[in-house]
């Protein structure tokens, strides 16, 4: 459902050249979600900006259900549902007419348009809040809408970008029901994450990304066979050479 073939990003140029993603290869399938995990800077945001379309790559390619993005950004961006702790809401429409509006956008058909925003409000409880206009809505109910107006047009793939930054606890636990919710669905996930401890409730398999570079892939149990730590923070650690600084009696 998702491929990645040696994605590859650069800026600058001279010995000002930055490789923020490098010859980045992975595949997502349908009802697994993926987490793509580092630091801060590590490409996380960088390779999905590239899988939108809105980054265009250096070297290798993005595919989404068969459309490479290269070639048919259209078709990718129709497949695909993107959640970003930083999106916003139109405070003047309601959560109807958000949801209707970005139907439209999709070319769904105003019917199941209709069909769709019925369905999400009740999967999201937003019917008690439906009409009122965004600018009045809590920073909850807005990361209830912005979830549910990334799958009005009922795409196969999700793209979440670290959604839970931000958020209290029961914010992060309806991160934690959407991605069981669409990955029941049937729907190849992608979650973007520096939050090591969340990516492994939520994650079948994991990339762990340096500078870059993928140094690492599999489900936790062949994580823990490679490298003989029992959770990601400590696997991230050793695979990308970061030394312990309590250890050698540093404490």
């Amino acid at each position: 459902m998702i491929r990645i073939h040696a994605l590859t990003k650069r800026f600058g140029v001279g010995r000002d050249e930055l490789t923020a993603v490098d010859r980045l290869s992975f595949t997502v399938a349908p009802g697994e979600a993926y987490g793509l995990l580092g630091p801060n800077g590590a490409g996380k945001t960088t390779t999905l900006r590239m899988v939108l379309g809105l980054l265009a790559a250096d070297d290798g390619f993005a595919e989404v259900a068969g459309f490479r993005t290269s070639d048919t950004p259209d078709e990718v961006k129709r497949r695909i549902g993107f959640v970003s702790a930083s999106a916003g809401v139109y405070p003047w429409l309601t959560p109807r007419e958000v949801l209707l509006y970005f139907a439209d956008l999709y070319e769904v058909p105003p019917r199941r348009a209709r069909e769709r925003a019925e369905s999400v409000a009740s999967l999201f409880r937003l019917e008690p809040f439906l009409h009122q206009r965004c600018a009045t809505l809590s920073t909850g109910q807005r990361q209830r809408l912005n979830l549910a107006r990334a799958l009005i047009h009922d795409p196969p793939v999700m793209l979440l970008d670290e959604p839970t930054r931000g958020l209290d606890v029961i914010g992060s636990q309806i991160i934690v029901d959407y991605m069981r919710h669409v990955c029941a669905e049937g729907k190849a996930v992608i979650l973007t994450t520096h939050r090591l401890d969340e990516a492994q409730r939520l994650c079948h398999r994991f990339g762990l990304l340096h500078h870059g570079r993928l140094v690492q892939e599999g489900t936790l149990t062949e994580l823990r066979a490679a490298t003989g730590c029992d959770g990601l923070v400590d696997m991230f650690m050793k695979l990308a050479g970061i030394p312990d600084p309590l250890a050698n009696g540093s404490a």
